[in-house]
C-alpha cells in the first residue's frame, strides 16, 4: 500500500463532501432533494465534467490506484444506509392503506417491469449488451432497474413540501415501502441468478436466502424486541448495545454476501426486522444517520460519478435511446401507479400526485444500477443512460407535485386542519413565531401586555419545522413521546399559562418559513406578526435571514423581539423622528397604554439646526395617536441630537422596560438579507426591544374605527392634521 494513500483519501473525502454540500445549497435553491446534488456533484467530479475539463486535476485528485480504496469505503456507506432504510420502514405506514398500498405499489412495480423487459429483449439487448451476457439476466435486470422507487428520496420529499401527515403523503409513504420491500426480493432473486454458474445453483441460493429471511424472522426479530424494551430511552442506548448491533448489522450483510444475494439485501433486512417500538430504532438512526448520509453516502455518489461517462453518449441515435428510456420508465412508473391509484378510489389528482412521487428513482436508482455494472450484466454506455434517466426522473418530481399541489393550496388545507372555536372578527389577532424555545416566555410577557386582563387579542403561536429537523423530531418523539408536546413551544405556552393567556398552537414543517408565515398570518388575519429573535451562526444583522423575507412579503405589521429578561411592560420608551415604521411602533405603543397600562416616554428627536417648531409638531403628531384620556400615561420629550441613535441609548441607560423602534437607518436599523456587523441599538440597548416595520404604502396607522369615522366625517379638519406628513421629519 502506498503509505501517502491515506492523505490521497483525506484529500478526495475533503473535495467530495465540500463540493456535494456546495451543490446541495443550489439544490435547495431550486426546491430539489439533496440527493439531486450529490448525484451531480459525483458526476461533476468525474469524467463528464472534471476529466473533460481538467483531465490532470482528476488523475491527480483520483488516481486509479486510489479507486479501490474508495470503493470499498463507498460499500461501507451504502450497508449503513441500507440499514437505515430498513429502520424507516414502519409496518404502522400500512395500517388502514393495506390494499391500496399493496394494488398501487403493485402496479407501480408490474408495469414499469414488464415494460423494461420488453425494451430489453427487443431492443436494448442487441444494441447496447453484449453476447457474454445472459439474455435472462439482462432482460431480468433491465425490469428491476425500471421498478425502482426511492423510498428515502420520497420520503424527504414529502417532509420537505409538507405532505408527510397528509392523506396522500400517507398513501405514497406506504405505496413506497411496499415497493421498496417487493423490488429489493425481486433484485435478491436475479443477483443471485446472475452469480449462480447454473440453475441448480441458482436453486439453491434461493433455498439458502429464504432460510435467511426465516431465521431473522423467527429468532433474530424476537431477540431485538426484548434488546429494544431495554432501550426506552437515549441513555438506555449504551455503547455495549450499539456495538451488539453493528455486529449483527455487519453479520447479516456478510451473511447474504456468502450466500449470493449482495451485503446490501442482508443489511436491509436487519434494518427492517428491528423492533420500531421501545425507542431502538429512532435511537440507531439518530446515531448512525450523520455518518452514514454527510461521510460515507457521498463516497459512493462521487464513485458512481467517476463511473458515468456522458461521453459515451457521442452520437444522435445514443441520445435518442437514452430519451426513449427516460419516457418508458416515466410511462411505466407514473402510468401504473396512476391508473392503479385512480382504480382505489382516488381523485385523478391525487393519483397524479402518487403517479409523479412513485415515479421518484434517484439514489436507490443508482444502487441497482452500480450492482448491474459490478456484476457485468450492463454496459458503461448503458449505465451511463440509466443514470441520466433517474437523474431526470427524481429532478421532475417537486416542481410536477407543485403544479399539483401549490404551497398556497397546502397552507390553506394545514390551517383548516387546526379546530378552534369561533372569535369575533374584530379581536386584535397576533402570530407569535418561535423558532427557539428561549424566544418564548419573553413573547409571552409582551403578548399579555397586548392582550390586556380581559384577554382582548387572539393569539397564535407558530413553530415552523425544516425538513432536516423534522426528521430528527421524529426521531426524538419515538424516544420521548411527550417530546411530541413540548419542543420550541413549550417554554411560550407554560409563560402563558402562567399568565391567564391563552395560546393556540400550530406547528407543521416547512421548506419555506417566510411564506409559510405570511400565510398563516394572511389566513388568521394577523394585526401583528411577532418574530423571536436568535444570534445566526454567521449574519449579525437582526433584521436578516428569515425575518428579511417576511418583512418584505408580510402584508401588515412586523415586530422583531429582542428578549433581555422581559418579565413585565411597564415603562415603555418610543424614539420617534416621524417615519412610518416609527408612527407603526407608536401604535403598539398606544395598545401597551390601553390594555397594559404601560407608562410611554416618546422621544422625539430633531436636528440641531432645526427650527423651534419641531417640539410642536412632534407634540401634535403624538396628540394625534394619544386622544386626551390617555394622554397621563403618555410624556414627550424632545431632544435635539445629530445621531438620533445616539439619543435614544442615551434614554434606555433611564430604566426601561421594553424600547419600541421603527424602522429605519435613523436607528441604525436596516432590512437587509445579510450582515457583517451587528446594529448598535441592539447591541448596546439595556432593555429589552421591539423593532417594528410597516409597509410603507401605508399612511395612517393603528387609529380606532371611531377615529377614522371622524375623520370620514370631518375631512377639513383629518386634512389640517396631516399638514405635516409623519414620514417627514420636523
Amino acid at each position: 500500500m502506498n503509505p501517502h494513500m491515506l492523505a490521497q483519501l483525506l484529500v478526495q473525502l475533503i473535495v467530495i463532501i465540500s463540493v456535494s454540500r456546495l451543490i446541495g445549497r443550489g439544490a435547495r435553491w431550486l426546491g430539489q432533494p439533496l440527493v439531486i446534488a450529490e448525484v451531480v456533484a459525483g458526476i461533476a467530479l468525474g469524467p463528464s465534467l472534471l476529466g473533460w475539463l481538467a483531465p490532470d486535476a482528476m488523475r491527480w485528485l483520483f488516481p486509479p490506484e486510489s479507486m479501490p480504496f474508495l470503493k470499498m469505503l463507498a460499500e461501507v456507506g451504502l450497508v449503513l444506509f441500507m440499514f437505515l432504510i430498513g429502520l424507516e420502514l414502519d409496518p404502522k405506514l400500512l395500517k388502514g392503506r393495506g390494499h391500496a398500498s399493496v394494488a398501487i405499489s403493485h402496479s407501480s412495480i408490474v408495469v414499469p417491469f414488464a415494460l423494461g423487459a420488453v425494451a430489453g429483449a427487443l431492443w436494448l439487448y442487441k444494441s447496447l449488451s453484449s453476447p457474454d451476457v445472459p439474455f435472462s439476466s439482462f432482460v431480468l435486470f433491465m425490469g428491476v432497474s425500471m421498478s425502482i422507487t426511492a423510498f428515502p428520496v420520497l420520503a424527504r420529499i414529502l417532509t420537505e413540501r409538507g405532505l408527510m401527515q397528509s392523506k396522500l403523503g400517507a398513501i405514497a409513504i406506504a405505496c413506497a415501502a411496499v415497493d421498496d420491500v417487493t423490488a429489493w426480493c425481486i433484485l435478491a432473486f436475479v443477483v443471485s441468478l446472475v452469480r449462480a454458474s447454473d440453475l441448480a445453483q441458482a436453486g439453491l441460493t434461493t433455498v439458502f436466502a429464504l432460510l435467511y429471511i426465516a431465521f431473522m424472522l423467527l429468532l433474530v426479530k424476537p431477540f431485538l424486541a426484548r434488546l429494544g424494551a431495554r432501550v426506552a430511552n437515549r441513555e438506555g442506548l449504551t455503547q455495549n448495545v450499539v456495538a451488539i448491533t453493528l455486529v449483527l448489522l455487519l453479520g447479516s450483510a456478510w451473511t447474504t454476501e456468502y450466500i449470493g444475494i449482495h451485503s446490501l439485501f442482508g443489511a436491509f433486512m436487519f434494518g427492517a426486522v428491528i423492533p420500531k417500538e421501545g425507542g431502538l430504532a429512532a435511537a440507531l438512526a439518530e446515531k448512525l444517520e450523520d455518518v452514514a448520509v454527510v461521510l460515507l453516502l457521498p463516497v459512493f455518489f462521487a464513485f458512481s460519478g467517476l463511473r458515468t461517462q456522458v461521453g459515451l453518449l457521442d452520437t444522435p441515435e445514443a441520445w435518442l435511446t437514452c430519451g426513449a428510456i427516460i419516457v418508458l420508465a416515466c410511462l411505466g412508473k407514473f402510468g401504473g401507479s396512476a391508473v392503479a391509484a385512480r382504480l382505489t378510489g382516488l381523485r385523478w389528482r391525487e393519483a397524479g400526485a402518487i403517479g409523479i412521487l412513485m415515479n421518484t428513482r434517484g439514489l436507490m436508482e443508482l444502487i441497482v444500477l452500480n450492482l448491474g455494472l459490478d456484476l457485468g450484466v450492463i454496459s458503461p454506455t448503458l449505465f451511463t443512460m440509466m443514470v441520466i434517466m433517474a437523474l431526470v426522473t427524481t429532478f421532475m418530481t417537486t416542481p410536477f407535485l407543485r403544479l399539483l399541489y401549490s404551497p398556497e393550496e397546502q397552507a390553506r388545507e394545514k390551517l383548516m386542519q387546526v379546530s378552534e372555536p369561533p372569535l369575533p372578527a374584530s379581536a386584535y389577532t397576533v402570530l407569535l413565531c418561535v423558532s427557539h424555545g428561549q424566544a418564548g416566555p419573553g413573547m409571552a410577557v409582551l403578548s399579555r401586555a397586548l392582550s390586556g386582563e380581559r384577554n382582548e387579542a387572539n393569539l397564535y403561536a407558530l413553530h415552523l419545522l425544516s425538513p432536516d429537523r423534522a426528521l430528527k423530531a421524529r426521531a426524538d418523539e419515538a424516544l420521548d413521546p411527550s417530546a411530541a408536546s413540548g419542543g420550541a413551544l413549550a417554554p411560550l405556552v407554560g409563560r402563558a399559562e402562567k399568565l391567564g393567556l391563552s395560546v393556540r398552537t400550530l406547528s407543521f414543517v416547512s421548506s419555506e418559513p417566510a411564506r409559510d408565515i405570511c400565510r398563516t398570518a394572511q389566513a388568521k388575519r394577523a394585526d401583528l406578526v411577532l418574530l423571536g429573535w436568535h444570534k445566526p451562526l454567521f449574519s449579525q444583522t437582526v433584521l436578516g435571514g428569515t425575518v428579511h423575507e417576511v418583512m418584505q412579503e408580510a402584508g401588515g405589521t412586523v415586530a422583531v423581539l429582542v428578549d433581555r429578561g422581559l418579565s413585565q411592560v411597564r415603562r415603555v420608551l418610543v424614539p420617534f423622528v416621524g417615519s412610518p415604521h416609527d408612527r407603526a411602533a407608536l401604535g403598539l405603543a398606544r395598545r401597551l397604554v390601553k390594555q397594559a397600562g404601560a407608562e410611554v416616554t416618546v422621544l422625539h428627536v430633531t436636528s440641531p439646526r432645526g427650527p423651534d417648531a419641531g417640539a410642536g409638531a412632534g407634540r401634535a403628531q403624538v396628540e394625534e395617536l394619544f386622544p386626551s384620556d390617555e394622554g397621563a400615561s403618555v410624556k414627550l420629550k424632545v431632544v435635539r441630537h445629530a445621531s438620533p441613535e445616539e439619543a435614544a441609548l442615551e434614554e434606555a441607560k433611564a430604566g426601561y422596560d421594553l424600547v419600541v423602534v421603527g424602522l429605519g437607518t435613523e436607528w441604525g436599523l436596516e432590512d437587509r438579507w445579510f450582515g457583517v456587523q451587528r446594529e448598535r441599538i441592539v447591541r448596546d440597548a439595556p432593555a429589552s426591544l421591539l423593532l417594528v416595520r410597516h409597509p410603507e404604502a401605508a399612511t395612517v396607522l393603528a387609529r380606532t374605527p371611531e377615529e377614522q369615522a371622524r375623520t370620514r366625517q370631518d375631512p377639513a379638519t383629518d386634512a389640517t392634521r396631516t399638514a405635516r406628513p409623519l414620514g417627514a421629519r420636523s
